[in-house]
C-alpha cells in the first residue's frame, strides 16, 4: 500500500480511536434531573391540600432528612407509653388514621405517624419503590426519635410493609403486629385491568408529560369531590410530580404482591417467640378482598381475625370506632370482645 493510502487510511481511523477511548475513560456527567421530587409542603398555603391535611394534622409534627429525602413524622401520646408505629396505605398519606390515631394516644399509647416516601409531606425519591425503600425508611425513622423497639400497625399496603419490616428488622418490632386489610398476597388477577395499566411505566411516561399533567390539573380545580380523602388524593396525583410514580412503582415492585416469604417469617416467629398478630378486615373490601384474610392465615396461623361486617377497605374511616376501640385492647393485651 502506498505511503499516501496508509497515512489516510490512520487519518480517518484515528478520531474514531480517540472518541473511542475517551467514551471509556471519561467520567460520566452529573445529571441535571432532580434526585427528589417535592411534597405538599411545597405547595402555596392557600392550596386546597392545606385546607383537607395541612402539616400540623397531628400535635409533634417535625421533618427528618434521610439520604432518600425528607420525611414528615408526628408523635403524639404519653412519652411514657407503649410504642406503637402507625403505617399508611398506597396512595392516602397518615390522614387516614385520623380518627383512630387519637384513640390510641388517649388510652395511653405512644403513636409514632408518618408519610411513606411519594405521599403527603414526605419527600418523592426517584427510584424503585419495593418494599426495602419503605422498611429502610421506617428503620432509620425509628432511630431517628429514639425507639429501639415498637409495636406495629399497618392498613392496605401498610400492611405488607408491616410485614416487610418483621422480615427483615425483627428486633425493631415488639410482640404485637397489627395488620388491617393488608397487601403482599394479592394475585395480579386481583388487580384490575385498569390499575396493571395504569402503573406500567409506558403509561407513567405519558402521564408524567406536561399536557396530560395540566390536564389532571384542570380535573381537579373543576370538578372537586364532597369526599377529602379523595380529594387529597386527586390534588396529589395533580400537584405532586412523583406521586403519580410512587404510586405506580409501589404497584408493580413495592409491598402488594409477592410478600408470601415475609408473612412466613411473621408466622414462625409468632409461633416461635409467641408474637400476636391481629388481622382487621371488611368483609365488603373491594381492593384487598376479605377471601385474602384465609390466604394470610395459612402462612401465620395464630393470627387473630377481627371481621367488620359490611366495612370496605376504608375501615380506618367508615368503622374508626370499632377498629380504634380493637387496637387500643389488642396492644394493651386485653381480650378483643
Amino acid at each position: 500500500m502506498p505511503p499516501s493510502s496508509a497515512l489516510q487510511w490512520f487519518l480517518l481511523v484515528l478520531p474514531a480511536a480517540v472518541l473511542l477511548a475517551y467514551l471509556l475513560t471519561a467520567f460520566p456527567l452529573a445529571t441535571t434531573t432532580p434526585a427528589v421530587q417535592p411534597s405538599l409542603a411545597t405547595l402555596p398555603k392557600d392550596s386546597p391540600s392545606w385546607q383537607i391535611y395541612p402539616e400540623t394534622f397531628y400535635d409533634g409534627g417535625a421533618y427528618v432528612h434521610f439520604p432518600q429525602g425528607s420525611v414528615r413524622y408526628w408523635l403524639i401520646g404519653p412519652e411514657k407509653g407503649q410504642r406503637v408505629v402507625l403505617i399508611h396505605g398506597l396512595s392516602v398519606p397518615a390522614i387516614i388514621w385520623k380518627d383512630v390515631a387519637p384513640q390510641l394516644a388517649h388510652s395511653g399509647i405512644r403513636v409514632l405517624l408518618y408519610d411513606l416516601y411519594g405521599r403527603g409531606y414526605s419527600d418523592a425519591p426517584q427510584t424503585t419503590y419495593d418494599s426495602s425503600l419503605y422498611t429502610t425508611q421506617l428503620a432509620l425513622l425509628m432511630q431517628y426519635v429514639g425507639w429501639d423497639k415498637a409495636h406495629i400497625a399497618g392498613v392496605s399496603m401498610g400492611g405488607g410493609v408491616a410485614a416487610a419490616f418483621n422480615a427483615q428488622f425483627p428486633h425493631l418490632v415488639s410482640d404485637k403486629v397489627a395488620l388491617l386489610a393488608p397487601t403482599g398476597l394479592l394475585d395480579p388477577t386481583d388487580l384490575s385491568r385498569t390499575t396493571r395499566f395504569l402503573s406500567s411505566p409506558i403509561m407513567q411516561l405519558f402521564t408524567a408529560s406536561w399536557p396530560v399533567r395540566l390536564y389532571i390539573r384542570y380535573l381537579a380545580n373543576s370538578h372537586p369531590t364532597d369526599d377529602p380523602i379523595a380529594e387529597l388524593v386527586r390534588l396529589q396525583s395533580a400537584y405532586l410530580p412523583g406521586f403519580n410514580a410512587a404510586v405506580a412503582s409501589s404497584l408493580r415492585d413495592g409491598p402488594v404482591r409477592s410478600l408470601a416469604p415475609a408473612y412466613a417469617a411473621l408466622g414462625r416467629r409468632a409461633e416461635k417467640d409467641k408474637t400476636s398478630v391481629l388481622l382487621v378486615w371488611g368483609t365488603s373490601d373491594a381492593v384487598v378482598p376479605y377471601k385474602t384474610s384465609k390466604r394470610v392465615r395459612t402462612l401465620v396461623p395464630s393470627a387473630q381475625l377481627l371481621t367488620i361486617e359490611g366495612g370496605s377497605h376504608d375501615i380506618t374511616i367508615t368503622h374508626a370506632k370499632e377498629v380504634g376501640a380493637a387496637l387500643v385492647r389488642f396492644f394493651k393485651g386485653q381480650p378483643l370482645p
